[in-house]
């Protein structure tokens, strides 16, 4: 057998268990594994759904150009189904997107405008605004607006919802969902309640986005909201496709707890996945406390981590923000798990032969050169190889007169990325500065013996 085009592969996803890192969570925890559909997100079931819909009632013509504001994932569907069904594309989107996104777009031939992400929605410069005004220009055009579109909401009651339906054999009790444009928890969760209305629908919010008061007090509050940096969920308006009666409640998470929440997944899982799956596991563990040994919960994995690469699984960006605390090896780290030695040193009065002896002695291939108690060289095994061979009587001679320059200095808080470049053929070890006032030594050896723990 045999598919027509990719779009017939969007959609039957597989369930998985999630093992380790929900082990806190008493409920069997199922992910909706959606990165599997052709487009790598959840979006291609909405994307064609709305194209399909808009072609029956004639908005969207032959020939015709799609233009949509789109974090990415929407886009990618519906320039996947533009290139099957030959229309053209322009995406405008927001400068808080990961670059990995826009670059998608542009594979598959749309156009990609760019647009700054800290204005209102009614701003002339916002995405939104943008979109809307192209749509006005460009002839023959068509803007599904999958904020307001319940073609969004209408692809998941189809799909997703009954997906998840025989795939638990209607054992669900929970479902877990981050919370966009809205059409993903309200189709598939309006499904689910008309199957069995004791299912949970919980939504996952962002600090910064209005959705949980709005849900919990009616009030819509413009000081809810400011720029944050998780991607794909929460919003700063109320779109059409968000069915707060569906919805049982709001869980808010901050940027940080989805970020590393979106590296732990794939590091504890194998599953490599986007930023709202990250949001998504991380409010479900803020709630494990409602949740009984015999419940059943499906959390949506939205999109791939391939469009991350830059942001979420990149670890200078991370620690830009301050979300990871740098747990990598330093020189004081490094030099705990030495055995404490005595540093060895010796007088560049003393001769060569007589550094050779201790050399030998110690079993160590270098020794810091001092003068009158200070530090002023090296001598290492290769510095005495070829003194000796170009002339055998140095080994009478005094140390000075072959010692290399003196191994470079660093303190204790330097980073074994430091220490690893400032070791090469020039330096077979560096001194360490300690808080005393003494110095320690750091070989090449002793990095990799703490590596390895």
């Amino acid at each position: 057998m045999w598919y027509n085009n990719i779009l017939e592969t969007i959609g039957n996803t597989p369930l998985v268990k999630l093992n380790n890192i929900v082990k806190d969570i008493p409920a069997t925890v199922l992910a909706k594994v959606e990165t599997t559909n052709p487009g790598n997100s959840i979006k291609d079931r909405m994307a064609i759904k709305m194209i399909e819909d808009a072609e029956k009632s004639g908005k969207l013509k032959p020939g015709g150009t799609i233009i949509e504001g789109t974090s990415g994932n929407t886009g990618m569907g519906l320039a996947m189904a533009a290139i099957i069904k030959g229309y053209k594309c322009i995406f405008t989107t927001t400068d808080k997107q990961s670059k990995e996104k826009v670059d998608a777009l542009r594979a598959f031939g749309a156009e990609v405008i760019v647009c700054p992400t800290n204005v209102d929605p009614e701003d002339p410069r916002s995405y939104y605004s943008v979109s809307s005004r192209l749509e006005r220009e460009v002839p023959n055009s068509w803007k599904p607006n999958q904020y307001d579109n319940l073609s969004n909401t209408q692809a998941h009651y189809e799909q997703t919802g009954p997906e998840i339906w025989e795939q638990t054999e209607g054992k669900i009790t929970h479902l877990v969902v981050g919370v966009g444009t809205g059409g993903t928890i309200s189709g598939t969760g309006k499904y689910l309640k008309e199957r069995n209305p004791n299912i949970k629908i919980w939504g996952i919010d962002t600090y910064g986005s209005v959705f949980k008061k709005y849900k919990e007090t009616g009030i819509f509050d413009k000081n809810e909201i400011y720029p944050y940096i998780t991607e794909g969920i929460g919003e700063d308006f109320l779109p059409a496709n968000v069915n707060f009666d569906v919805i049982d409640l709001f869980e808010k998470v901050t940027d940080k707890d989805a970020a590393l929440m979106t590296r732990e997944i794939c590091r504890q899982e194998g599953i490599f996945v986007g930023n709202s799956a990250g949001s998504a596991v991380a409010g479900l563990l803020q709630l494990k406390d409602q949740l009984k040994p015999e419940d059943v919960v499906v959390v949506i994995f939205h999109d791939h981590g391939s469009r991350y690469m830059g942001k979420m699984y990149n670890e200078d960006w991370l620690r830009e923000r301050g979300f990871l605390k740098d747990e990598k090896l330093t020189a004081r780290t490094i030099l705990g798990k030495k055995e404490n030695a005595e540093i060895v040193t010796i007088d560049c009065e003393k001769t060569v032969s007589e550094a050779f002896n201790t050399m030998s002695t110690l079993n160590i291939s270098q020794i810091p050169v001092t003068q009158k108690g200070m530090l002023v060289g090296k001598l290492e095994e290769s510095d005495i190889l070829a003194a000796l061979l170009e002339n055998p009587s140095v080994k009478s001679a005094k140390v000075e007169s072959i010692m290399g320059a003196t191994f470079p200095f660093v303190d204790l808080n330097t980073s074994i990325d430091r220490l690893s470049s400032l070791i090469n053929k020039d330096n077979s070890a560096v001194l360490v500065e300690l808080e005393d006032g003494k110095f320690d030594i750091i070989t090449q050896y002793d990095i990799i013996n703490a590596i390895k723990g």
